[in-house]
């Protein structure tokens, strides 16, 4: 049975039926799921174009008054209250990323 393909290196020829393709065979039938699947509602809702500017925002201001008070750049000096808002602030940032559509 001679094939197609061209010889590789050392002149070796492919021997064997398939020359490419599938190497499993296919289902014949598949069985449809008896989950109910709810239609795709026609108008998605989407989050307003400034709700990702918030996360963001959000995100940005804590980190920076972590680093801040780290510094000692805040009113106050060193302070724990400083990084009580900074984690609120980053906790805030969360929970608006959790309502984004």
């Amino acid at each position: 049975m001679a094939t197609k393909a061209n010889p590789g290196p050392g002149k070796a020829t492919k021997q064997g039926r398939s020359s490419g393709g599938r190497t499993t065979a296919s289902k014949k039938r598949e069985v449809a799921s008896t989950r109910y699947t709810p239609p795709v509602p026609k108008s998605a809702k989407s989050s307003p174009k400034w709700m990702g500017v918030l996360i963001i925002a959000l995100f940005i201001l804590g980190v920076l008054i972590i680093i801040l008070n780290y510094a000692g750049l805040l009113p106050g000096g060193v302070n724990n209250w400083w990084l009580v808002g900074a984690i609120g602030s980053i906790f805030a940032g969360l929970i608006v990323a959790t309502q984004y559509r």
